[in-house]
């Protein structure tokens, strides 16, 4: 029995020394993987002078080049970074060719920008500008990034905020694309700057194109924003719909001739082209990055479309890098950022409505919904296009919700809701639709997961179709 249990032990010996092997082999190849992280929105809570009381998300590629450029993405009135994250494709454009990209997020009442105070059309002044200028040098300090390669971009009050950012800080931004915005100071007011609390100014006469100025006023305005600065100037990439009835057509003109009149060149475009509805012409040079390239959209109001690829290649950020992995090393300690996981939004648009039944003859509006939407909520853009009759004192347009949507935040009109019943009345600077003409209102909404389209349009008690 002893002899012939030797061996059956020994071969258990060796049995048993190979398993512990192997477990040792497979414990430390799962100690040395390093899981696979995709990038996301984070937020930055400390990053510096902060006078504008705003709030820093960053979205860094996993993969960068060496010296990477810097975004600034700044968002719409009502907007957010999350909303802006999502509903462009800044980041998804970072991924494929390596920039970094700030989203700065404003948390007064509208979350309007501030564009009009004095201490934010001057350079180190205490108001939001100073405070995107910060994150800027929080990223160049974290990473090495090109200082010679920061751009800014934004919609609306974005599009102002980066219009200033380009006044103020020049020496700081290289470039800037704004998107349905207004000229440096257009927007200048004479009350107090506005907290962090306190409703952003709003200039009636600029945007209504009621402000008007000469090329050297609007440049004197421009260089009076950093006194002494004898610089280069950034270049400029401007897109205004023609349409535009929140902030007139005629600031986009008036833009050219700031802009123009800043960077010296020619009020004469250099080229001009019509490419579908968009027709662009570029000053001081030709080709994709000239000094000054001006985008009119033919019949586009407001809400017109934010071609992030163009700005991109504006900028010159269209040429992929090799990529290397992203290790930097701070040298001073900087906080955690705190992770955020916004669902990426469906774009998509409610299906075609029925042709409403009007007690009072066929319908007499339309109106056209564009809805980018997300798991919990959705922004939808409206467009009032009045047929046969004009409001002559004001207009209200009703609707009625059939799975318990909620109206949360509203511009360009004041909304109420009660249960299921929605109004929106006119905001005083566009009370009238005139015959064939339309009228822009948007507005931010909850949903439970279901959000089919609004059902009884009706404008003043008249019966809309669904445009």
């Amino acid at each position: 029995m002893t002899a012939t249990r030797a061996p059956l032990r020994r071969s258990l010996a060796v049995l048993a020394a190979l398993a512990a092997a192997l477990v040792g082999l497979l414990a430390t190849m799962l100690t040395s993987a390093t899981p696979a992280r995709a990038a996301s929105l984070q937020e930055v809570t400390s990053f510096g002078s902060n006078p504008g009381g705003l709030r820093m998300f960053l979205f860094v590629p996993d993969n960068l080049p060496a010296r990477p450029a810097v975004l600034v993405v700044n968002h719409y009135c009502t907007g957010s970074a999350q909303a802006m994250f999502s509903g462009a494709q800044f980041d998804e454009l970072a991924t494929r060719y390596g920039y970094i990209v700030v989203y700065p997020s404003t948390n007064r009442p509208g979350s309007c920008f501030d564009v009009s105070s004095s201490q934010a059309l001057t350079h180190g002044g205490a108001s939001d500008p100073t405070s995107i200028v910060s994150m800027v040098r929080h990223v160049q300090q974290r990473w090495t990034t090109d200082t010679g390669r920061v751009f800014a971009t934004g919609t609306s009050s974005g599009a102002m905020m980066t219009q200033v950012l380009l006044a103020t800080y020049p020496d700081v931004f290289a470039a800037g694309s704004a998107f349905a915005g207004v000229p440096a100071t257009c927007f200048s007011t004479s009350g107090p700057p506005p907290g962090t609390t306190s409703q952003a100014g709003w200039n009636s006469d600029c945007a209504q194109g009621r402000l008007t100025r000469t090329a050297q006023q609007w440049g004197d305005l421009a260089r009076a924003a950093y006194p002494g600065y004898t610089g280069p100037r950034p270049r400029v990439q401007l897109w205004h719909g023609t349409q535009d009835d929140t902030l007139s057509y005629v600031q986009h003109g008036e833009a050219v001739k700031q802009w123009t009149n800043v960077l010296g060149v020619s009020a004469t475009p250099s080229s001009r082209e019509t490419i579908g509805t968009t027709t662009r012409s570029r000053f001081g040079g030709t080709g994709d990055r000239a000094p000054i390239e001006a985008n009119s959209l033919s019949g586009v109001g407001h809400n017109l479309p934010v071609d992030a690829a163009a700005a991109i290649r504006f900028f010159g950020l269209d040429q992929a890098p090799t990529p290397t992995p992203t290790t930097p090393a701070p040298t001073t300690p900087v906080p955690t950022p705190t992770a955020t996981t916004p669902t990426p939004p469906v774009p998509t648009d409610w299906p075609t409505l029925p042709q409403p039944t009007a007690t009072s003859g066929p319908a007499t509006c339309t109106v056209a919904w564009t809805v980018n939407q997300w798991n919990t909520g959705f922004t939808a853009n409206v467009t009032i296009t009045n047929l046969d009759y004009a409001p002559a004192s004001g207009w209200q347009l009703t609707w009625r919700w059939t799975a318990g949507q909620k109206v949360t935040q509203a511009w360009s009109s004041t909304v109420t809701q009660t249960g299921d019943v929605v109004v929106a009345n006119n905001a005083a600077w566009n009370a009238n639709i005139p015959v064939g003409g339309s009228v822009q209102i948007g507005f931010n909404a909850t949903h439970t997961g279901s959000n089919p389209p609004p059902a009884d349009l009706k404008l003043n008690g008249r019966a809309c179709a669904r445009a």
